[in-house]
This record gives C-alpha cells, sequence and structure tokens, in this order.
C-alpha cells in the first residue's frame, strides 16, 4: 500500500483529511518534538486507527507532506507517485 493510500484509508475511515488531522494535532499541542508514540497512543484512542494508519498520520503530522523518495515510481507495494503527499483530501 502506498503511502498517500494509507492516508486516503484514514480518511475514509475517519471523515477527516490529513490537514485537518494536523490541525487537531496542534490544537492537542503536538509538535515535530512530540514523541511519536504520544500522537500514536492520542489516534488509536480516539479515532481508533491501527498502528500502521496511526504512524502515517505521525509522520505527516510532524513532517508534513513530503516524503523520500525511496519508493517513489517504484514498482513495490509501497510506491508512491510523488514525494509529495495530497493533505487536503481525496
Amino acid at each position: 500500500m502506498s503511502f498517500q493510500a494509507y492516508l486516503d484509508n484514514v480518511e475514509k475511515q475517519t471523515g477527516k483529511t490529513p490537514n485537518e488531522f494536523i490541525m487537531l494535532a496542534t490544537e492537542k499541542g503536538f509538535t515535530s518534538e512530540t514523541k511519536a508514540g504520544e500522537i500514536v497512543a492520542w489516534l488509536k484512542q480516539d479515532f481508533s486507527l491501527g498502528h500502521g494508519h496511526a504512524m502515517a498520520m505521525v509522520h505527516v503530522i510532524k513532517n508534513g507532506a513530503r516524503i523520500s523518495d525511496k519508493h517513489v515510481g517504484t514498482d513495490g507495494s509501497h510506491s508512491d507517485d510523488s514525494n509529495t503527499l495530497r493533505l487536503d483530501g481525496i
């Protein structure tokens, strides 16, 4: 599953876009310095996300839309079309 597909599935499950999660995380006081485990616990408790989907959201909350070029344009199961994720929704 691509990184973008993880984000799209989170939106389908919760009705919230990645940008909305970023705003909610900011309101809770989470920053790029917040430990991933703290954010994951919040996402699991309040939104019933699984660990993988929560970790994808942690990356976006802490780092924004940019991802590594590692999987961009590859033939693997984690291939993304771009190193910039779409955060405004499906």
